[in-house]
Formats: C-alpha cells, sequence, structure tokens
C-alpha cells in the first residue's frame, strides 16, 4: 500500500487547509502544545518520549519534532490511509503505530521502552465515549512518568451553567474569519481522496475496519470540558486545567 511522496504531499496539504475549517487558530493550538512540552522536559536527562494520539498524516508529530528535534515521538492512530500518509510525507517525524485508542492491547502495540514524558493529541479525543475515556485516561496514566502531562488540543464545550451558547458562537465567528482560505471541508477532502487511484487501497482497508462496528469518523461525544477534568482526576492526575481557550476550542493540560 505504499505511496508516492508526491500524492502524500498533495494529500497531507490538502487535509491541513481543510482542517483550518474546524480547530480555531489551529496552528496557535499546535504552538501551545509544543510550548507545555518543551517546558516539561527542560532540563531532563535523556531523549524525550512522546507519544501523539490519534496522529492522522502527523501534522503535530511533524510541529513538534521542529520544536524538540531531539524527541523520540510514537504517533498512534487507527486509520491505515492517514498512517500511510504520515509515513510518507512525515517519515522522520515519528514512529507510527496502527492501532486504536482504548482497544484491548493498544498500549502494549506501542512498545515503549521507557514511562512517558507526554502524551499530546488535537482533535482525537472526543470521539470516545464516556467509559473508553476513562479507560484510556488510566492507561495514559500508568504510562507516564511523574510530572508527564497530558496536552490535549481538541474541541471542549463549557458546561451548561457556563455561558456555552455564547462561546460557540465566539469560536464560530473566528473561524469563519479564518475560513477565507480553506476551500474544502471534511466531506470533500473524503470525497476526492476517493477519485484517487492510488489510494484506493488504503481506502479500501478503511471502510473494511469501519464495517463491523459500524463506527462514523463523523459522530463524537463531545463531552464537556468538566467531564474531562473529572475522568482525568479519577484517572490518576494530580492537577488538570486548561492553559489556552478560544471559544470552545481548548488545549488542557493534566500533570501525572
Amino acid at each position: 500500500m505504499g505511496l508516492s511522496l508526491a500524492t502524500a504531499e498533495r494529500w497531507v496539504e490538502r487535509w491541513e487547509l481543510q482542517q483550518q475549517r474546524y480547530a480555531v487558530d489551529r496552528e496557535e493550538r499546535f504552538t501551545v502544545i509544543a510550548d507545555v512540552v518543551e517546558h516539561v522536559v527542560a532540563g531532563r536527562a535523556g531523549r524525550p518520549l512522546v507519544v501523539d494520539l490519534g496522529c492522522g498524516p502527523g501534522s503535530l508529530a511533524a510541529r513538534l519534532v521542529r520544536r524538540l528535534p531531539e524527541a523520540e515521538i510514537v504517533a498512534v492512530d487507527r486509520d491505515p490511509l492517514l498512517l500511510e500518509l504520515g509515513r510518507t510525507h512525515h517519515p522522520d517525524a515519528a514512529r507510527y503505530v496502527d492501532a486504536e485508542i482504548g482497544a484491548p492491547g493498544w498500549t502494549d502495540a506501542l512498545d515503549l521502552d521507557r514511562p512517558l514524558d507526554a502524551a499530546v493529541s488535537t482533535t482525537a479525543l472526543h470521539y470516545l465515549d464516556h467509559a473508553t475515556l476513562l479507560r484510556a485516561y488510566r492507561q495514559l496514566a500508568a504510562l507516564l512518568r511523574p510530572g508527564g502531562v497530558l496536552v490535549n488540543g481538541d474541541h471542549l464545550p463549557p458546561d451548561e451553567a457556563g455561558p456555552a451558547g455564547i462561546a460557540a458562537h465566539v469560536g464560530r465567528c473566528r473561524a469563519g474569519r479564518q475560513r477565507v482560505f480553506a476551500h474544502e471541508d471534511w466531506r470533500s477532502w473524503w470525497a476526492a481522496v476517493a477519485e484517487d487511484p492510488e489510494l484506493a487501497d488504503l481506502l479500501a482497508e478503511r471502510r473494511r475496519r469501519a464495517e463491523p462496528s459500524g463506527s462514523s469518523t463523523g459522530t463524537a461525544a463531545e463531552l464537556p470540558l468538566s467531564v474531562h477534568l473529572d475522568l482525568l482526576r479519577r484517572a490518576g492526575f494530580r492537577q488538570a486545567g486548561p492553559v489556552w481557550q478560544y471559544g470552545e476550542s481548548c488545549v488542557l493540560v493534566a500533570v501525572r
């Protein structure tokens, strides 16, 4: 299922553009995540170890390795097509692992040889339901060293008690101002992928994996921020809270 570099470059570039529609201040959010990881590993001996959860085509891993070239990044995702784009377009950014977060044995598939300094994610964990998210948080807490962090950049709506509607409106306004350069959305990107014969085998494998569970990449649990904070504390993290937020777009940090 290998891809040509030109094909991977073309589709990753289109992926980056369409993702701007969904992540408010996406580039700044990536920068904040890198700021946190850089701070946590500063002054520590040895090579930092980071896992990128739901890595897609390697967007976050590629940015992290530019900031921390000495880091070892393990990038995990269940989507064979996005993983192959990452392996081809960003081959030196990470070691890519094909596994589903929260599924039985997924942490074994990471093949880690020491505790993690950080686990990072962006727009991936909100697809997990309540029970799976708690299980994944507990597993990550067990993998992290004391003082290590989970850094999650995602859509995390506030509680009903908070100004949820206003926060969503502010985010939509900001996203709308950024959307002028993003001509393609999620559905049209995948529709275009389906027309590329070089991606046919990978797309068929992706569809085959989705069939048994009936899963849908467009369905998200969208648990509020307060639920994430509660689950993180129950999972064994000492501290948890947002360090950056714009509307519902949030960077949440939990310290082991």
